[in-house]
């Protein structure tokens, strides 16, 4: 992923909202071998921007978590609550190149001006405030324009990816309440920790081109991305924070940390040979951290199915 003379620093981020799932365990362990089989840095920070849902209780438990696995980060752990006045300087860089601008309109008012079908859970923005606030109106947040702006970037296990954000609508970085979003938030977090590889699920793919953009709008280098498989439930679906969890919050999966690290190694592509069967999770780390730099992030059905009888 990176030039060979490039010192990697990829970085592991979980919102303390809930307890760390089977998924949230997937992705961890996979930023983590993606930074370590190259020599590099791992770093965990917190994504608390959602402060009413965070809880220490939370927090204390992804910490704990994460040891039980013996993955442990490097550093101190960093919070997105202590860049608030990062967020605000790099929103009035964003303010000084005017790309951004106020917006007036409600969730409900998209809604209804909606004239076709759209992907996902979010509602592509008309551009109603692009030239100005409507009269009468008070501004309720900030938003980037993306007009014109095709975003081209390469995934490692995608390929390139093109994006036209007209399509998809002018995205908000702020709201008038001083909350800043999460795609203004995560690009100035991985600037100031110096991250360059981010490895995450599939579910962040299509955020990945607003980030690529203001990174560019920034005039900050772009890290490298890779987005993994889900790991979904029987329905398909992507588990919630109460599925599926591997935390000291869900006690049956005590003392099977080995054999859950082996399912999230082989959800990954790695296939851990039968004499490692037993192993601490110490010693699975490190002999997957030995393999050749090479992790296909393939999703294999039936060892989710086994593993969700696991956590059952």
């Amino acid at each position: 992923m990176h030039p060979l003379n490039i010192a990697v620093v990829g970085r592991f981020a979980p919102s303390p909202t809930g307890p760390l799932h089977s998924g949230s365990l997937v992705a961890a362990v996979g930023s983590w071998l993606a930074a370590k089989q190259r020599g590099g840095r791992w770093l965990l920070r917190l994504d608390d921007l959602d402060r009413p849902r965070c809880r220490q209780e939370f927090e204390d438990d992804i910490l704990r978590t994460l040891e039980r696995f013996d993955l442990h980060w490097d550093g101190e752990v960093s919070r997105q609550s202590n860049h608030e006045e990062q967020y605000v300087a790099a929103f009035e860089q964003l303010r000084k190149l005017d790309v951004v601008y106020p917006c007036g309109c409600s969730r409900a008012e998209i809604a209804r001006l909606a004239s076709a079908p759209h992907p996902g859970e979010e509602i592509p923005y008309p551009g109603t405030c692009r030239e100005g606030l409507l009269p009468g109106r008070e501004p309720r947040a900030w938003r980037v324009r993306t007009k014109e702006n095709v975003v081209t970037f390469d995934d490692l296990r995608h390929g390139a990816v093109v994006t036209a954000l007209d399509e998809t609508g002018d995205f908000i970085v702020k709201r008038v309440e001083g909350f800043f979003a999460y795609q203004l938030a995560v690009v100035v977090d991985d600037h100031l920790t110096g991250v360059n590889q981010v490895v995450r699920g599939d579910d962040l793919l299509d955020s990945t081109p607003r980030q690529v953009l203001l990174h560019q709008m920034l005039g900050w280098p772009l890290p490298h991305y890779c987005h993994l498989p889900l790991v979904t439930g029987p329905d398909g679906r992507k588990l919630s924070k109460r599925d599926n969890r591997v935390s000291l919050a869900a006690g049956s999966v005590a003392g099977r940390e080995s054999e859950l690290l082996v399912w999230a190694l082989g959800f990954l592509g790695v296939k851990v040979p039968e004499a490692y069967a037993g192993a601490r999770c110490r010693e699975l780390l490190a002999w997957a951290v030995g393999l050749p730099l090479h992790l296909t992030y393939l999703h294999i059905p039936g060892q989710l199915q086994q593993t969700l009888r696991l956590l059952q």
